[in-house]
């Protein structure tokens, strides 16, 4: 199938956030994140679903020949810049982004076919299953005969996959993908307990299970984390200015000494601060996700400069939001705690900062 994209001006890509942003104000407020973290499954359906019909969000990166809408993932990070500003409890990132990325970067092939135009109108989601007990360095199911056996550990939204796309190792340290529907015989997915209650991770294990074999690309893993942190970073940043969005509202009503909080010129400098670690981290995230959007020669640095970055000004600025709110952040009923745990759990996402950055100077020596 074509990879090639259309192209898609900056005016309707802000046309596709502002679509994405209005629908979340109508449908997917605080009040329906909370009440989807405590439901099964730990997503809102009902919202993806019309995230997918009306607005198609998880057609974007697709091309139009497997019958997705020929974006690209510039478009798809605009779309997750919004859903990560809202915590919106929706398969976006897992489905629409690492399980049809892996997809998408593998050769054509049957199961690709197959799996593409389903996953590109909402009706099928899928789950990537990558990570083994030490994180995303060597995955955690071994392949012997077509037969997958292992645990899969950190997999986002399993709990209401459709389908598996499973990287497995076989001899020789050799990955290759799988399909696996996540109703098979020897599946047994398990939710895990959270930092993040906003968004959906589980351990897959799988006993001798029967799949069907994706062509595999000798570089697809280090395709995959570069697409992966990309559009993590997309997620994060939108994240980052909702938590400053709201430490800022909050301190022009917080009232001390007879005066707001926010007119404290202290208080100023910190926000301003902020402020700069967003717009720097929205800068690195947008020169990410153009590169990988093109396959660019500098896309895995770049997605490497956006993972690190943008975790720590989102994790900097959530912590500083949560001082900023002072007694009330750190109380379940304020949502300003939510954006914290996400900017931690976010930061840990296919390799730690510090050890990505660890191994990029160990390669370079």
């Amino acid at each position: 199938m074509t990879t090639d994209t259309l192209p898609i001006s900056a005016e309707e890509r802000e046309a596709l956030a502002e679509a994405v942003r209005d629908l979340l104000r109508r449908r997917g407020d605080t009040a329906a994140v909370r009440k989807e973290m405590a439901s099964d499954g730990r997503i809102d359906r009902g919202l993806w679903q019309t995230l997918c019909t009306e607005i198609g969000v998880a057609a974007l990166p697709i091309p139009e020949d497997a019958g997705g809408a020929g974006a690209s993932w510039a478009e798809s990070a605009a779309v997750l810049e919004e859903l990560g500003a809202a915590l919106s409890p929706v398969p976006s990132f897992g489905s629409a982004v690492l399980a049809t990325g892996a997809l998408l970067l593998a050769p054509d092939s049957e199961p690709s076919a197959r799996l593409l135009p389903e996953l590109a109108t909402g009706e099928r989601t899928a789950a990537l299953c990558w990570a083994g007990e030490r994180g995303w360095d060597t995955p955690g199911v071994q392949a012997d005969a077509g037969l997958l056996s292992g645990t899969a550990g950190f997999v986002v939204d399993a709990e209401t996959a459709d389908t598996l796309v499973v990287l497995a190792s076989g001899p020789g340290e050799h990955i290759t993908v799988h399909e696996v529907a996540a109703d098979a015989d020897g599946v047994t997915i398990s939710p895990l307990p959270l930092l993040d209650p906003t968004r959906s991770l589980s351990t897959v294990r799988f006993d001798e299970v029967a799949s069907n074999v994706i062509p595999t690309p000798a570089d697809l893993v280090s395709r995959l984390r570069t697409l992966g942190w990309a559009l993590l970073s997309a997620e994060q940043v939108g994240g980052a200015q909702r938590a400053l969005d709201l430490t800022v509202e909050y301190t022009k009503s917080r009232k001390q000494f007879g005066r707001t909080i926010g007119s404290f010129q202290a208080l100023k400098h910190r926000m301003a601060d902020m402020y700069v670690l967003v717009e720097t981290a929205r800068s690195i995230s947008r020169a990410a996700v153009a590169a990988v959007a093109v396959d660019a020669p500098d896309a895995a640095d770049l997605a490497l400069a956006a993972h690190v970055y943008c975790s720590d000004a989102y994790r900097t600025i959530t912590g500083e939001a949560i001082q900023l709110h002072g007694g009330i952040g750190i109380t379940w009923e304020h949502d300003i705690q939510l954006y914290f745990k996400r900017a931690q759990a976010s930061s840990q996402m296919f390799g730690a900062p510090h050890r990505a950055v660890a191994e990029v100077a160990a390669r370079l020596r």
